[in-house]
């Protein structure tokens, strides 16, 4: 059983909030890209994990054209205590919905495009399923255009992970998250060790592809445990590592422990590409899909040391 030290509390009692450093702050959505791009999602029924998840660079994404994806329906099957999407039982799989994703990647000109997806452990198999579609469906679309798939654990189901890997995205994305001691309440459903073997047999199925995962600070961790999991995933061959700022959003959440600051993650950033990591980004603003373009280009050249 775990003791008192090893969990966190949600604190439902009134406090003051404290502002926001400078360096968290982002500009509100504007501009003709960010409605055009609004409107097209919504004329072809999809779902972006940049409104879902309540991303603070949707305007700075949106207006250089670059949005995540997010397929298989916008009700996830686990309540992970830092997530603002919505939770609840889904509805049957669409397997329209590749096509759609597809079409609306080659109507934006997309030379990069990312695409992840809800939980959905009531159809592991469909769902891996789902995401080996949507690659090829943007390679027979938009061709040229690189693909990065950010993927649940699907349970630890090799059979899933196999059928993604083998069709070739250029990026291969499973997040982590947070720390081993914090897994219990940040990450409802999900084992430290199946995120670690998921990259780790994602690389023996395709030595070729691009592994990557991120991890959130500011829930309670600390840096020695930070730099345990940048050793750990760096063991299990991942080239890619983005670290950024846990921002409650909202009140029935996981609540923040801290604020980090740049500093601290330009230290991280040094400590992780010592430990052999192709690309790394490091910051407050920093989520998994923030420059995956960039990350994409860093990562294909010689691993850094």
């Amino acid at each position: 059983m775990a003791t008192a030290a090893e969990l966190i509390q949600i604190d439902l009692a009134p406090r003051q909030p404290k502002p926001k450093p400078e360096w968290l702050k982002a500009r509100a959505p504007v501009g003709d890209n960010y409605h055009n791009l609004k409107k097209l999602a919504r004329s072809l029924n999809l779902h972006t994990v940049c409104e879902s998840a309540h991303c603070p660079n949707i305007g700075e994404c949106w207006n250089h054209k670059t949005a995540t994806f997010m397929m298989l329906g916008n009700l996830c099957t686990r309540r992970c205590g830092f997530c603002a999407v919505p939770k609840g039982r889904p509805e049957s799989i669409d397997f329209d919905e590749p096509r759609r994703v597809a079409e609306a990647v080659a109507q934006l000109g997309l030379k990069f495009a990312v695409i992840t997806s809800v939980n959905r452990d009531d159809d592991i198999q469909g769902g891996a399923r789902a995401f080996a579609m949507v690659i090829e469906e943007i390679r027979r679309q938009a061709p040229g255009c690189q693909v990065e798939v950010l993927i649940p654990d699907f349970q630890g189901n090799e059979e899933a992970i196999r059928t993604v890997v083998d069709a070739k995205p250029e990026i291969l994305n499973h997040n982590t998250e947070s720390v081993p001691r914090l897994y219990r309440a940040v990450r409802s459903g999900a084992r430290y060790e199946r995120t670690l073997r998921l990259l780790e047999f994602s690389k023996q199925v395709n030595p070729a592809v691009t592994t990557k995962t991120g991890v959130m600070v500011g829930l309670g961790e600390e840096m020695h445990e930070l730099l345990n999991v940048f050793r750990d995933l760096a063991a299990v061959g991942t080239d890619v590592l983005t670290i950024g700022q846990y921002l409650r959003p909202s009140k029935d959440h996981l609540p923040m422990t801290r604020y980090y600051t740049p500093e601290e993650f330009a230290f991280m950033k040094e400590e992780a590409l010592a430990m052999g990591f192709r690309h790394v980004e490091s910051g407050p603003l920093v989520r998994s899909s923030y420059h995956a373009h960039e990350q994409a280009d860093a990562a294909s050249g010689v691993r850094l040391v």
